[in-house]
């Protein structure tokens, strides 16, 4: 436990003086985000007046969360240095997802009022963070309000849903028309369409061309696509099935993750996400340990390009194979040695530009080892990921690196100098994520030693001085107390 207080410590220190403050909201794009994925219903209940046949024993039921729960506890994401809060639908609604939309235009009587969902969005700004909030279109409520006086607007899903027909010019206004005045009420700071990748184009280009004109804000998709004109950024094709594939036990071939990482630049980044399972319900299945899998991952997840998405409950390694045991009621009082590993990732990422967006050069992703090196003109760290059963080495040359330099260790504290052949070599243990800073090598001051040695031996002598008068004077009390009983 010492070890770890100790370590726990340095690495505390290098954090805050190795990089710079995090820079304020209104300055952030959104390549420099860092969003957290959650549901009202699944975040936190604190009002009771709203719980109407809130059942939180029934997965598929209402729980309770509401509007001012998530304001109430906005430190929880607000302190694992989240920049954004991707809080779902909050509209009116059928299911506690906020999928089945029943009237864009009123908010989901379960999660509260107009008026507490603008002090939700003020408390959000006060903590320095962005509200991005889901619009669905494709799985609206069979009643919804439009449905009955403009039939012509749906089609009817499978499951008995219907879907807003994004092509027809009238739908496109009416959702146009909507979000425009919502979004000048409520100062929101994105939206994330659901079910994008059946959206028609063209309505998608005249949404966010109109939503941009009231206020700048973030278009998003929800789903795996190719770039679309209006979306200010995609998820990533295949980045959560090769994360997921390459993180969910040990030994696992990691050539693909380090080629869905030349892509993933400018491009939402993900693990799970609230659509289907978890990631811990792959490593469970595979027969690896949660919170290990789970650090190697976030490891990868927030120091690699792209604009990282990381869904509610990945902080306690919330489980779940499929809706709704993947949508738990969030756990506030878990662990905290998952939470501590996001909180140390992500306030490297945000106080580093190089981590956000410098350049990225693989230099090692073969055995289950994968080194990469993020660097801009004024900052370089090397990332090594050893996903092994065993202890890995390589060595580094100078061109990498550069001439009398040394790579810190954040998290297990190593410290890799040049070695006389001009090499760095890295060694690194079985299942472990390090993040290395390259700094100047710190030379030692001999004058500054030598210094530091004669204060010790000073000061040693200093103490011998005192134990021999204190000795002497215990010696001269003896004698005089001696002295007077022979009187």
């Amino acid at each position: 436990m010492k070890v770890k207080w100790i370590i726990s410590i340095i690495t505390s220190v290098l954090l805050l003086t190795l990089v710079n403050p995090a820079f304020a909201a209104d300055e952030r794009e959104l390549k420099d985000e860092l969003i957290y994925d959650t549901l009202v219903d699944r975040y936190f209940n604190k009002k009771i007046d709203n719980d109407y046949e809130v059942n939180a024993l029934d997965p598929a039921a209402f729980n309770g969360g509401d509007f001012d729960g998530m304001a109430s506890e906005l430190l929880f994401v607000k302190e694992m240095g989240f920049t954004a809060l991707s809080i779902g639908p909050v509209f009116s609604t059928g299911t506690y997802d906020g999928k089945s939309v029943l009237d864009y235009t009123e908010f989901e009587r379960h999660f509260g009022t107009d008026e507490e969902f603008a002090a939700l969005v003020a408390e959000i700004h006060d903590q320095k963070m962005k509200v991005i909030v889901d619009i669905p279109t494709q799985q609206v409520n069979e009643n919804h309000v439009w449905a009955n006086d403009n039939p012509e607007w749906f089609t009817e899903n499978e499951n008995g849903s219907l879907a807003l027909d994004t092509a027809n010019p009238e739908v496109q206004q009416a959702l146009i028309s909507t979000f425009t005045d919502f979004i000048e009420t409520y100062e929101i700071d994105g939206f994330r369409l659901q079910n994008s990748d059946q959206l028609d184009p063209s309505f998608v280009s005249r949404f966010s061309e109109a939503i941009k004109n009231v206020r700048n804000s973030y278009i998003l998709s929800d789903r795996e696509m190719g770039d679309v004109p209006g979306f200010d950024a995609v998820v990533l094709p295949g980045v959560e099935e090769t994360l997921r594939e390459g993180y969910k036990n040990f030994d696992q071939d990691l050539t693909e993750v380090s080629s869905i990482m030349e892509q993933s630049e400018g491009k939402i980044i993900q693990v799970d996400s609230l659509t289907g399972s978890r990631f811990t319900a792959d490593v469970v299945e595979a027969s690896g340990f949660p919170p290990t899998r789970w650090k190697l991952l976030l490891t990868q997840l927030l120091t690699m390009p792209g604009i990282p998405v990381v869904q509610y409950g990945s902080e306690s390694a919330m489980n779940g194979t499929k809706l709704p045991e993947s949508h738990q009621i969030l756990d506030m009082a878990v662990d905290k040695e998952l939470v501590e590993h996001i909180t140390n990732l992500t306030s490297l990422r945000n106080s580093s530009e190089a981590l956000r967006t410098g350049e990225l050069e693989v230099l090692h992703d073969e055995d289950d080892w994968l080194v990469y090196k993020r660097s801009n003109d004024e900052e370089t760290w090397i990332i090594a990921i050893n996903n092994s059963s065993s202890t890995k080495n390589i060595s580094l040359s100078a061109d990498v690196i550069g001439e009398g330099q040394e790579l810190r260790g954040l998290f297990e504290s190593d410290i890799v100098r040049q070695e006389d052949s001009g090499e760095y070599r890295v060694t690194q243990d079985r299942e472990i994520a390090e993040v290395f800073h390259v700094t100047e090598e710190t030379k030692l001051n001999s004058a500054y030693i030598a210094t530091l040695v004669i204060m010790y031996l000073v000061f040693m002598l200093f103490l011998w001085i005192v134990w021999r008068k204190g000795k002497q004077r215990k010696a001269d009390a003896a004698k005089q107390r001696a002295s007077e009983k022979t009187v």
